[in-house]
């Protein structure tokens, strides 16, 4: 039985990468194949994937979610969008001195105002006096993770976003993603590999380390899908074929699993507070492409359960001793499940 010390491990600060690589295919990527561990580059895997494979990516877009404002009072708030609920109103954390009561007007950006409703356990509701995407968009600043130290600029609100963004809601970015550029995506397409979206908005309870040694007593964050028929229909024709599903991020591997759940993977929309572990039976995905993720966190947990927990700490303490750069705009991981792996 594993326990939230067995997920932690010691990462200089020099590994965590600030900045992204001028080129998005650019990165490095640690090829996980059983128990070996390669060294290549991201744009290997065109080699690394076959005609017939289904890439399946997470169209989300990052919003504009956060956001400085007074309160009618005068005091500062810090305000993060994490859900938006309506096209007038949205769960947000709220920093304040003084935690806003119901009713209270708050002016975000110096541009428009929202009125704070009913709390919502840690978030609270904020109903605002316009079309809520227009506002954030127009007014927002990008909210960038809490380990990256240099406020978002032009070049993160372009970088921090994939170039297969579709659908706006997420806090956080599918960093997975965040590799692709359009002709990496053409060179695949043109080798017979076919894509698949899902769209899971990405919260910021990402971020959140597990606090709980005994991690069955850890509540896990929810985050809301969407997996669309035609999704569904691709992974059923991969999976007919033989071909690998692989999962381009976390993100996308939480949904489809979370789509799974009945044993097939169905179509609709749903929460998900699908907490991974190791012991995790995979239903669907069969591959997984994934950055490396934060000591103590459901993610460290997720990829443990995906491709083994001792195969997993042998590669990360790979990753630290070969300088390969951490986090949202660090360097990438192709893992196989052990299952597959297995059989070779």
């Amino acid at each position: 039985m594993y326990t939230l010390s067995d997920f932690d491990f010691n990462l200089p600060q020099e590994r965590i990468a600030q900045f992204p690589l001028p080129d998005r295919s650019a990165s490095r990527l640690l090829h996980l194949d059983g128990e070996q561990i390669i060294d290549r580059q991201f744009a290997d895997i065109v080699d690394l994937l076959q005609a017939g494979d289904l890439l399946v990516m997470n169209d989300t877009r990052v919003l504009k979610a956060r956001f400085y404002g007074v309160k009618e009072s005068g005091g500062k708030i810090e305000a993060l969008v994490e859900r938006v609920l309506d096209s007038r109103t949205v769960l947000a954390q709220v920093k304040a001195s003084k935690s806003p009561g119901p009713g209270v007007k708050i002016r975000l950006a110096d541009a428009f105002t929202v009125t704070v409703g009913e709390r919502a356990g840690e978030f609270f509701t904020l109903h605002f006096d316009g079309d809520v995407f227009e506002l954030i968009e127009a007014h927002g600043r990008l909210p960038l993770p809490p380990y990256i130290e240099h406020a978002a600029d032009s070049f993160d609100e372009n970088r921090y976003q994939t170039v297969f963004n579709k659908v706006p809601g997420a806090v956080a970015a599918p960093t997975a993603g965040l590799h692709f550029d359009e002709k990496l995506l053409a060179t695949l397409k043109a080798k017979g590999v076919n894509f698949a979206f899902v769209t899971l908005h990405v919260g910021a309870g990402t971020f959140q380390p597990v606090r709980n040694e005994v991690l069955s007593e850890h509540k896990m964050h929810t985050e809301w899908y969407t997996m669309p028929q035609e999704t569904v229909d691709a992974v059923r024709a991969a999976r007919a074929a033989g071909r690998d599903v692989v999962a381009v991020g976390t993100t996308s591997l939480r949904a489809l699993e979370s789509a799974s759940q009945s044993g097939q993977l169905e179509a609709g929309s749903a929460d998900t507070a699908l907490f991974i572990t190791p012991g995790y039976e995979f239903k669907t995905v069969t591959r997984l492409i994934t950055n490396f993720h934060l000591p103590k966190s459901t993610l460290l947990m997720l990829v443990s359960a995906f491709a083994g927990f001792e195969p997993i700490r042998k590669a990360y303490a790979h990753a630290i001793a070969n300088e390969y750069r951490f986090f949202s705009y660090g360097d990438a991981m192709l893992l196989t499940t052990q299952a597959r792996a297995n059989k070779g």
